[in-house]
C-alpha cells in the first residue's frame, strides 16, 4: 500500500526478543526518515527500538490493546501521519 503511494517502506520482525536484533537496525539505510514502532500493547518495545536506532532516526509508535489486531490500512495510514503525507 505505501508502494502504491509513492513511499519505500521495509520491515523488521523480530522472531525472538532475546536476545534482539539490535545488528538488523544497522542495516537501516541513512535515508530513512522515520521508523515505526507497530505493537499490539502500551508500547513496551518502543524502547528497544530507540535504542536499535541509536538516534539516528526518529521513532514513533503505532499501537492498539484489547487483543484487535491493526489492519495494514491503519498501519500505512499511520506511517503516512509520520512522514507528513496525507
Amino acid at each position: 500500500m505505501l508502494a502504491e503511494a509513492g513511499i519505500n517502506a521495509g520491515m523488521i520482525r523480530p522472531i525472538s526478543l532475546w536476545p534482539y536484533p539490535y545488528e538488523a537496525f544497522d542495516k537501516i539505510p541513512s535515508s530513512t526518515k522515520a521508523v515505526i514502532s507497530v505493537e499490539l500493547s502500551r508500547g513496551q518495545m518502543i524502547d528497544d527500538v530507540k535504542i536499535g536506532c541509536c538516534g539516528r532516526f526518529p521513532v514513533s509508535l503505532c499501537s492498539r490493546v484489547g487483543g484487535m489486531l491493526l489492519t495494514p490500512q491503519e498501519i500505512a495510514a499511520d506511517a503516512k501521519k509520520v512522514l507528513g503525507v496525507e
